[in-house]
């Protein structure tokens, strides 16, 4: 395999690359030495071995250096990963969250509020017969508008009930009138057919009329 293998680029990777060509090379070296017709002299078969141990020694080297950089990389990469599912988690928590805000804005703002059936004024209106209320936020004038409102109606309801015991005795008094009419009535048939004398037909009215004011 070429040390410059395209795919790859780390250079811990790479030099375990180089080394393996390195000792792949001396190792074939070796082999036609050993193989070869006439035999190796002593001398040049140590200085091959020798190379070829070096060469190994430094794959080793260089493997176990890439192994441990290898392990460090996949336990950060691990580390990393489980951050990452954190923070995927939590952003669909944020979401689900969000969501159901939504939910909720939506729900209030077309809640059918009590409130707006009210028959209240118009706001300009009220800003113009309540001016300290002039460049307040909406739900401070709202909340305004209906204490206003209540208060009104309060008023109004002292009003009506004023106006019903009024009536009430509008009513005993025109009730009485009534019963006072026909007992007159009563006398001047009375005196019509001559059963009662004028006089005491006054008489009994001056009686009845110093009867109530002494009453």
């Amino acid at each position: 395999m070429s040390p410059t293998t395209p795919h790859i680029t780390d250079p811990l990777l790479l030099s375990v690359l180089s080394a393996a060509s390195l000792a792949r090379q001396s190792a074939l070296e070796t082999l036609s030495l050993l193989s070869s017709s006439s035999p190796p002299s002593p001398l040049a078969l140590s200085a091959q071995q020798k190379t070829l141990k070096t060469h190994l020694a430094s794959l080793r080297a260089q493997y176990r250096k890439a192994l441990l950089s290898t392990r460090a990389t996949k336990a950060q990469t691990t580390l990393l990963r489980q951050e990452i599912d954190a923070l995927h988690l939590s952003l669909q928590n944020l979401y689900y969250e969000q969501r159901h805000l939504r939910g909720e804005i939506e729900g209030c703002e077309t809640y059918d509020h009590a409130f707006l059936k009210l028959p209240m004024v118009s706001v300009e209106e009220f800003l113009e017969s309540h001016e300290d209320y002039v460049g307040k936020g909406e739900h401070e004038v709202t909340v305004a508008r209906i204490e206003d409102e209540m208060r009104e109606r309060q008023r109004l309801e002292g009003v009506r009930v004023a106006l019903e015991r009024r009536k009430e005795g509008l009513v005993k008094e025109v009730a009485g009138k009534r019963e006072e009419l026909g007992k007159l009535d009563g006398e001047v048939e009375k005196w019509v057919s001559g059963e009662m004398a004028v006089g005491k037909v006054f008489e009994a009215r001056e009686k009845k009329m110093m009867e109530g004011i002494v009453s």
